[in-house]
């Protein structure tokens, strides 16, 4: 062979490298913390959290602005990643602590099931649910590593440690799937750990969201949610190590995110911009065509499944037992050399919501359908009647029990600023619309300004059709059905229980004895 045709040949390898690397099936590393708002990592911009394992797949990846859990709350939001469906599309999974059907397969099943993969997970999976005995959602357990947590109500599970169990555990030349879920920073929190134990100081702290009153307190308890998304992404660290030690890290796809956003009052469990928009970094050293990139698409959990099952070969989910899936696939994204916008079609997502944690009468939920385009949120609620975190009597059940939490009902009692309980806990108008990108923290409710009413109705009319299209029970007349299916966790009808003394329990938390509404509240 001559010199020239080597030269060309090389060049030739050098770009099908990524194409090559895709045909070849990726391991897998899916790592989710439990409850992180998209600004608070690193890379994001933020100075008071740091997550050098965030940053680092992120900048020898990909870093995606615009992801989006649809509905943000811990069982619905991870029944979506694993199904590539809706919540609306989900029957009793599109609610929170539900009886998942047994028709919803997932992609960490069918990788079990239909291929080589070996598969498993440690820590939080898709919970909390009930499954049908001998349901392996997201894999084989691996809980048997242990260590100290850093403080007190985080969890004992030493997560890279069972993911070094299940790597020896693991046939040699068998690609794996494995699910790290945190736990944190879910609550609760071990007050002024972050602080005491994590060396930080309030001032650190450049911003305090406009919906919380800026005090030592509630600056404290974000300091101590920061202290424990470090704990997620020191073991993430450790992680990515393992594989750099091994020569398992160029073809293993490291994605990472949260299943929904902080535990704060408003910032959890509804449909605002801090709820629903998520961190997201995907590293894969020879799948990734041009890492580095900063991403602006508009991509949704629907999107997780199909994406692995593609890398996976699993040319056709349904055939191997999965129900039909709404999300696309990421790897136009992978595939290309692109920053910004690189899908064009990829330019809004679809939000909503039925019942989280019980508390009304009849335990009914509160029914909300959203959408954001290019920066606009357009958020419709079904029952605006109904008190959006829960009723006041049984504690507003749907926000955690926090610091921020008694400080924002306390000020209301006390005759002090009425306006954060208003923003946190106060009946919603059935519409609003926010600009994203000049009110982040979804203050200034647009629909009542003239200028923005054709931007209203457009989002109103894009929703109600892609969602009537896509069978959501809301669109026909039958979303009560939602309302109807049993909740998995506590006895039936919570609120009449409770309002009668027949549960005589504090749920811990959920709710501090101090949130409890013990005179009837003006609306």
């Amino acid at each position: 062979m001559g010199l020239m045709k080597l030269l060309g040949l090389l060049v030739l390898l050098f770009w099908l490298v990524p194409v090559l690397g895709t045909a070849a099936r990726p391991n897998i590393l899916f790592a989710i913390s439990d409850d992180q708002s998209y600004p608070h990592t690193g890379a994001n911009g933020c100075d008071w959290v740091k997550t050098p394992a965030f940053d680092r797949i992120a900048e020898q990846g990909l870093l995606f602005r615009n992801c989006y859990t649809p509905n943000a709350k811990c069982a619905p939001s991870r029944s979506m990643i694993v199904t590539g469906r809706y919540s609306w599309q989900l029957e009793e999974a599109g609610n929170h602590v539900c009886f998942y059907p047994d028709k919803f397969k997932s992609w960490c099943e069918v990788l079990a099931e239909r291929t080589d993969y070996v598969v498993g997970y440690t820590g939080k999976g898709v919970s909390p649910v009930r499954v049908s005995k001998g349901r392996q959602l997201t894999g084989k357990s691996w809980s048997g590593a242990s260590a100290k947590p850093p403080a007190g109500g985080m969890s004992g599970n030493d997560y890279a440690g069972n993911f070094a169990a299940f790597l020896e555990a693991k046939p040699e030349g068998r690609p794996f799937c494995f699910w790290y879920g945190c736990f944190e920073p879910h609550r609760g929190y071990e007050f002024q750990a972050g602080i005491k134990k994590g060396g930080k100081s309030l001032d650190q702290i450049d911003r305090v969201p406009g919906y919380w009153p800026d005090n030592a307190t509630v600056r404290t308890d974000m300091l101590d949610y920061a202290f424990e998304i470090e704990h997620f992404d020191r073991h993430l660290g450790r992680m990515v190590n393992m594989l750099e030690e091994s020569g398992e890290l160029e073809n293993t796809i490291i994605v990472v995110t949260a299943d929904n956003g902080m535990p704060f009052p408003r910032a959890k469990g509804i449909q605002y911009e801090i709820s629903n928009h998520l961190p997201l970094a995907v590293m894969w050293p020879v799948g990734i065509r041009k890492p580095g990139r900063v991403i602006d698409d508009y991509v949704s959990f629907v999107d997780l499944a199909p994406t692995f099952l593609e890398l996976a070969g699993i040319e056709d989910p349904a055939a191997a037992g999965m129900q039909p899936i709404t999300g696309k696939s990421w790897k136009p994204i992978f595939d290309s050399e692109k920053s910004g916008r690189v899908v064009p079609e990829r330019d809004h997502v679809l939000l909503g919501q039925e019942r989280h944690d019980v508390g009304r009468p009849g335990d009914v939920g509160y029914p909300v359908r959203s959408i954001i385009r290019d920066g606009m949120l357009y958020m419709h609620v079904f029952a605006p009647d109904r008190w959006p975190m829960g009723n006041p009597e049984t504690g507003y059940l749907n926000t955690d029990g926090s610091p921020t939490k008694t400080e924002v009902l306390n000020l209301r009692r006390e005759g002090g600023d009425k306006t954060f309980w208003d923003f946190c806990f106060g009946k919603q108008p059935a519409e609003q619309l926010y600009d994203l990108g000049k009110d982040p923290d979804c203050l200034e409710n647009l629909m009542a300004n003239p200028e923005k009413a054709t931007v209203a109705r457009q989002l109103k009319e894009e929703l109600f059709a892609t969602l009537k299209e896509q069978g959501d029970p809301r669109m026909s007349g039958q979303g009560e059905v939602f309302d109807r299916y049993p909740y998995a966790n506590v006895q039936k009808d919570f609120h009449r229980r409770y309002t009668s003394g027949e549960l005589k329990k504090w749920i811990t938390g959920w709710v501090n004895k101090s949130d409890f509404e013990k005179e009837p509240v003006e609306e």
